[in-house]
């Protein structure tokens, strides 16, 4: 069952389709209307029939209205894409066309052009003439261009082609649904960690969104009058109640707290949930009670919540809020994830959002916590591991707060193996196993002196993965890592004996990453070692390439990746800085053309 719950989306934006075309008129035009406008149409096809919006929806696609042999028919196109909300623009055509005279000018729209692989047209000689125009204007693009020629009449779209043009349309659209929203700085600084000191240059320069802040007063303000919806509170209480089971209490007798301050805290808790809920995005139920400006919400899509410590030593902790709003379901049933960052950490919380826009997938948020080698595993377990999936050592991904439950893993794809899946994939049995592998127990008095609800549950192994970390440079800006591995699933007693040395009210996921053999990735141990922070983002799947190309769309540099060279896609001048030393031409040509909205 999917949810009606509120959310930060009006609309979407849609793909605009260029059809271009010769100018000339008397016969060589005219002989290409249909085939190109067909081509046209395959290829929103493609687009619509494959990718959904963030609430499942079909990605809608928009056909300039002629097919554009020249300037008025390039100004008529763009003039129909800003009435229709169109965030990004594939170009396509069979055969030459004017290049200066019918790309896409628009500076801040990601585009790409596919041309036609066939010798009778060439539909790939303007591909090179207009990008070079791109190059020359710096106006990147990206260039599509399939391996195998095709016959003038083959209108169907190869494997590579349909590749490039799906993974271009997902950054894109990732690109343009970012553009206008906000970020929901729920408190500050969190413990001084550097990444929840928000940098708003960065997020209105880099992803065209604003900054939002609010003190954390607005929780307990809230509490204290009422302002949620009571009716949701009471319906997500007796659901917590029926489905989230408790754990074990790991304090010592002293500090164990009462069961009537236990359930106090849950209470709480639920609140806290709804209300940074409603801080994001909103919610028609409070204009009913006379609350109109909270009724509108921060038009966030995503936040972070300060926690520790000044809500922390007086408060009940925010793992429930952080790792219910994260996850793809709730008391209302299935619904797309709110981006909630643990400790307010802003640059996890973008990678966070980049990793939802990218695959319509739940993120989990960890701590990098341990690397732990063969040996090391033996000497604390006892056992000698011989595991396929771990090269020379494992990485502990462990949260000091909550991940989304869909990490448990117990969602499955089409052959049964571990996934995480888009909100509108998830059935109502996988929801339940989801809350059936993760237990809550009461947070350790300890770090949180005002209470709360910690999750645990261990991730399924056996799942592609990718883990990510979005770092800010001081004189660079932005700069993103990106390892692709698999969870590991531990044999039970070498589980507890590892995860035991650490919290063990914390949710885990034991990661391998692929090793190279080359760079950071000599080794688990290098990756972990060239990791940029305390924190990380995981992903399921293997989804380092979308990473990269979103990336040069926003002109961030990834400086340590494994993922193959054929899998990179960036825009087509990224050659003309270099082709030897890829990482390098991405470090200029990021430098180069600047943040995509940075007014330079």
């Amino acid at each position: 069952m999917k949810s009606a719950s509120p959310t930060v989306f009006s609309s979407f934006p849609k793909v605009g389709i260029r059809p271009t075309i010769d100018g000339r008129y008397g016969g060589v035009r005219e002989s290409l209307e249909d085939r190109t406008m067909e081509m046209a149409k395959s290829a929103a096809n493609l687009i619509s029939s494959t990718l959904r919006n963030p609430d499942g929806s079909p990605v809608a696609c928009v056909i300039a209205d002629t097919c554009i042999g020249g300037v008025a028919e390039a100004a008529a196109a763009a003039d129909k894409f800003r009435r229709e909300d169109v965030g990004l623009t594939l170009t396509v055509t069979p055969c030459w066309c004017y290049g200066s005279e019918t790309m896409d000018m628009d500076p801040l729209h990601p585009k790409a052009v596919w041309g036609f692989n066939g010798t009778e047209r060439p539909g790939a000689v303007y591909l090179a003439a207009v990008l070079a125009g791109h190059t020359q204007k710096g106006i990147p693009a990206f260039g599509i261009y399939g391996q195998d020629v095709q016959a003038a009449t083959d209108t169907s779209i190869p494997e590579d082609v349909s590749e490039k043009i799906l993974n271009f349309a997902r950054c894109g659209l990732a690109v343009a649904n970012m553009k206008g929203k906000a970020y929901l700085s729920m408190g500050g600084t969190s413990m001084g960690i550097a990444g929840s000191m928000v940098d708003y240059a960065m997020w209105e320069k880099y992803f065209g969104m604003r900054v939002e802040d609010i003190d954390m007063s607005e929780f307990i303000g809230r509490i204290n009058k009422g302002q949620f919806d009571q009716a949701e509170y009471e319906k997500a209480l007796a659901w917590v109640k029926e489905h989230c089971k408790e754990g074990d209490d790991y304090n010592s007798e002293t500090t164990k707290r009462s069961r009537e301050q236990l359930d106090a805290e849950w209470e709480t808790n639920v609140k806290m949930a709804l209300i940074a809920r409603d801080l994001m995005v909103g919610n028609p139920k409070l204009a009913e009670k006379g609350l109109h400006e909270q009724a509108r919400g921060r038009h966030a899509i995503a936040a972070g919540f300060q926690g520790q410590r000044q809500w922390t030593d007086h408060f009940p902790n925010g793992d429930f809020l952080e790792a219910i709003l994260n996850s793809s379901f709730d008391w209302n049933g299935a619904r797309a994830p709110y981006i909630v960052a643990t400790e307010n950490d802003a640059l996890n919380g973008a990678g966070m959002l980049f990793g939802w826009l990218l695959t319509n997938t739940a993120q989990i948020f960890a701590d990098l916590r341990t690397y732990w080698s063969l040996d090391a595993i033996k000497t604390a377990s006892g056992v000698e591991l011989d595991h396929e999936l771990i090269e020379d050592g494992i990485l502990h991904l462990i949260n000091s707060g909550p991940a989304a439950l869909d990490g448990t893993g117990q969602c499955t794809d089409e052959h049964g193996e571990p996934a995480m899946k888009a909100h509108w994939d998830i059935t109502a049995e996988e929801m339940t196993k989801c809350l059936e592998a993760t237990t809550w127990h009461p947070s350790i008095t300890e770090y949180f002196p005002g209470g709360g609800m910690s999750t645990r549950y261990k991730t399924r192994g056996g799942m592609p993965a990718t883990m990510i970390r979005l770092n800010l440079v001081d004189g660079l800006g932005p700069a993103l890592q990106i390892a692709e591995g698999f969870t590991v699933e531990l044999p039970e007693d070498v589980h507890n004996s590892l995860d035991q040395r650490t919290n063990p009210t914390w949710p885990t996921t034991w990661f391998s990453p692929i090793l190279t053999g080359e760079g950071a990735f000599t080794s688990a141990y290098d990756v972990m070692n060239n990791w940029g922070a305390n924190h990380c983002v995981m992903t399921a799947g293997h989804v380092g390439h979308l990473y990269i190309t979103l990336a040069s769309m926003l002109r961030i540099p990834v400086y340590m990746h494994n993922v193959e060279d054929h899998r990179i896609f960036r825009p087509a001048s990224w050659r003309a800085f270099g082709t030897a030393d890829l990482e390098g031409a991405d470090f200029r040509a990021c430098q180069t053309y600047g943040p995509l909205y940075g007014r330079r």
